[in-house]
Order: C-alpha cells, then sequence, then structure tokens
C-alpha cells in the first residue's frame, strides 16, 4: 500500500508535467484536494527531534536504551512536550529499533506420562533435600523411594553426598530389598556423573532422568520431599549430623509403618505391600 504522502508527490509531478487539473490528479490517486494543498509547517522540527533521538543512542550509557526510555527522557528529564506517537514515527523512520534476540528453541523429545509401578522394585525415585543444624551450617538429605506402593527406602543424611554416597546407599537398599528395573532422577550432578552411569550399567539398573526444569516428571517423590519437609525437617532442631540421622530412621519407620497414605487407599506403604 502507498502512503498518502507518496500519492501526493507523484500526483504532484503528473500535474506539473501531464498539465492535468489538480482535482483530476487528485481522483486518480485517492488523496484529498487540501491534503494535496498542505504543506507541513514542523520539517525543521521533525528534524531537530531526528538529531536528538540520533545524539541521544550514540551516548555510550544510553546505547541500549529502546523507544520507551528516550521517550521518557525526551519528555520528563528535558521537558518537551511532543506526543509519543510523533516521537515513535521519527523513531521508526530513523531505524532506531532495537533488534530482540529470538530465543533459541532447543527440541527435546516429548516425554512419556508419569507411569503407575505395578510391581515392586519396578521403578524408584531419588532425589535430594537441604535443612541446617542449630549452629547453621547446611546439610543434605538423600531420599529414594519406591514408586509402587512409596515406599521410604533410605534416608541418608551428611554435609556431603556426592556420587559415591549416592551409590554407597542404594547398595544398602538392594542389600535387602532387591534391585530396582530402573530409577527416576533429576539431572543434578551427581546423578549424570560418569561414576553413577557405569554403577547402573554394571547391575542393569535404567536411570531415567527428567527434562531440565521438569520436576512434575519426578512427582513421587517429589511429593514425598513435601512430607519429608512438613513433617520431618521443619519439626525439629538438629544439634548434629548424628542427630538428624537417628531423627530420619526413626521418622522413616513411621512413616512406613504406621502413616496412612491416599495413594495406597489410606494404607500406610509397608501394609499397602503386604496386601499386594
Amino acid at each position: 500500500m502507498v502512503r498518502p504522502s507518496l500519492r501526493k508527490e507523484v500526483a504532484k509531478s503528473y500535474v506539473e508535467e501531464k498539465s492535468i487539473t489538480i482535482k483530476l490528479a487528485c481522483d486518480v490517486f485517492g488523496i484529498s484536494e487540501s491534503g494535496y494543498r498542505y504543506v507541513a509547517k514542523n520539517n525543521t522540527e521533525n528534524d531537530f527531534i531526528a538529531d536528538l533521538l540520533i545524539g541521544l543512542v550514540n551516548q555510550q550509557e544510553k546505547y541500549r536504551w529502546g523507544f520507551g526510555l528516550c521517550f521518557d527522557y525526551l519528555r520528563n528529564v528535558k521537558g518537551y512536550g511532543w506526543n509519543h506517537k510523533r516521537v515513535y514515527r521519527i523513531y521508526k523512520e530513523l531505524e532506531l529499533n532495537l533488534r530482540i534476540k529470538p530465543k533459541r528453541r532447543i527440541k527435546r523429545d516429548k516425554p512419556e506420562a508419569l507411569s503407575v509401578p505395578t510391581s515392586i522394585n519396578q521403578v524408584w525415585s531419588m532425589d535430594f533435600m537441604s535443612d541446617s543444624l542449630r549452629c547453621g551450617r547446611h546439610f543434605r538429605a538423600f531420599n529414594v523411594i519406591d514408586d509402587f506402593n512409596r515406599e521410604g527406602l533410605c534416608i541418608d543424611v551428611d554435609f556431603s553426598l556426592p556420587s559415591e554416597r549416592v551409590i554407597r546407599s542404594l547398595n544398602q537398599v538392594i542389600e535387602w530389598r532387591g534391585k530396582p528395573r530402573s530409577i527416576r532422577c533429576d539431572n543434578g550432578p551427581e546423578y549424570i556423573s560418569e561414576v553413577l552411569r557405569k554403577w547402573a550399567e554394571d547391575n542393569s539398573v535404567k536411570l531415567l532422568h527428567i527434562q531440565p526444569g521438569k520436576p512434575t516428571q519426578n512427582a513421587y517423590v517429589e511429593r514425598y520431599n513435601r512430607t519429608v519437609r512438613h513433617e520431618w525437617l521443619d519439626l525439629n532442631l538438629f544439634e548434629s549430623i548424628e542427630h538428624a540421622q537417628h531423627l530420619a530412621t526413626k521418622w522413616l519407620w513411621s512413616y512406613n509403618n504406621e502413616r496412612p497414605h491416599k495413594a495406597n487407599g489410606g494404607l500406610p506403604p509397608r501394609m499397602m505391600l503386604k496386601a499386594a
């Protein structure tokens, strides 16, 4: 679509070169006679606005300013009364618009829906939590559950829990529970390490890593973490790592044997396992 200002210029050239009437030229090019005869009065002022905008964005400290900041600066700091439409029109004609870098979208495979295991040791889930002792020193808790009956398999507490410590805790659980077919986890450094990958390969255990930033794909242990937080961590002050580990073991026994779980039809995890 040709702008009215350009149609006006073409009409003027036809009037001058073809010697046709102004009325005919206006009818042909679709402009009004008043628009044809209109003479802009603020061309010099528009040039002044353009010079201000160019000078503004060429300053190093204002180089990354967009239109909004430029207009507010001219209006509120410098006190000019031009409206935003006029300034923005000149701003666009000068092609001062900042280019917005588009986000790079990473193509990921669509994850499968969170499945409900049908047997014991089909899928375990593991995750970390953190809290602090009375003295303020932070510690971590390593949680493992069986997704089948939501049974807590271990809570290992220490100041540092690297991949080797994770493997030791898993081996201790496997001694009395048996080996899982797969373990679901996030993408923490302990879970993506070569040490854990080699352990899983040697023991024929499949590691199911969730997508980064998608904790809902590890929903069973995330819901378990909430229970751990509300019913154990938030209700105790820990004097030492040994004290925290003792209370964790005591709470875990109560959780598995006495606490009803809605996902198990109101039965504690161990009772649900016996019923199954």
